[in-house]
């Protein structure tokens, strides 16, 4: 999760304050999303071998396109208002980054971190079904060939307990660190 995000935020800020790769990098952003991860879990496992690398490359792959996509979003739909008078008093560069930008763009992170963390662990599980001898994905593989239905279920349900329970505690994470987006306003119970 941290090195899928840690990449995600790298690359959305580059994105953002390099605009001559603008024209080439997202182009490859949006090519990357259309390849099927099955597709590329192959790969990973004859490049980086059967071990731990593997799926922690593939569980990063899957996380870093939504952290990208909604941190560059973010950085984007920054209020010109409020750029406008930062610079006004003398804000600018990575200050103005750093104080405007930033926080503004963090409700849009804190989304796609939200929606990484759902889906992390589908990464974890496709580089188990193509190079692992354990885990779950590994389990589910061998459960559905041999017509185990209970313990496909048993896998299923215990990577979706898995998933809500990652999602939960990032959620509280994000919720603690952004308390002005913290709950939903009174109009709108």
């Amino acid at each position: 999760m941290l090195l899928g995000s840690a990449f995600g935020l790298s690359v959305a800020t580059t994105l953002h304050a390099v605009r001559a790769i603008r024209p080439w990098l997202l182009p490859v952003l949006v090519i990357s999303q259309a390849i099927p991860v099955f597709a590329i879990a192959p790969l990973l496992v004859l490049w980086l071998g059967y071990g731990m690398a593997s799926k922690v490359a593939m569980a990063a792959l899957i996380i870093f396109f939504p952290v990208t996509s909604a941190f560059y979003d973010g950085l984007r739909r920054v209020e010109l208002l409020w750029i406008d008078a930062a610079r006004t008093l003398g804000c600018g560069g990575t200050r103005l980054f750093r104080r405007v930008r930033l926080p503004a763009a963090m409700p849009a992170l804190a989304s796609g971190l939200r929606v990484a963390t759902a889906v992390a662990p589908i990464g974890a599980v496709v580089g188990e079904w193509v190079g692992s001898s354990a885990g779950l994905g590994y389990l589910m593989l061998h459960a559905n060939g041999r017509m185990q239905i209970d313990l496909m279920f048993a896998a299923l349900l215990t990577l979706a307990i898995l998933a809500v329970t990652l999602y939960t505690a990032v959620d509280a994470v994000l919720r603690r660190a952004m308390p002005w987006q913290a709950g939903e306003s009174e109009e709108n119970p």
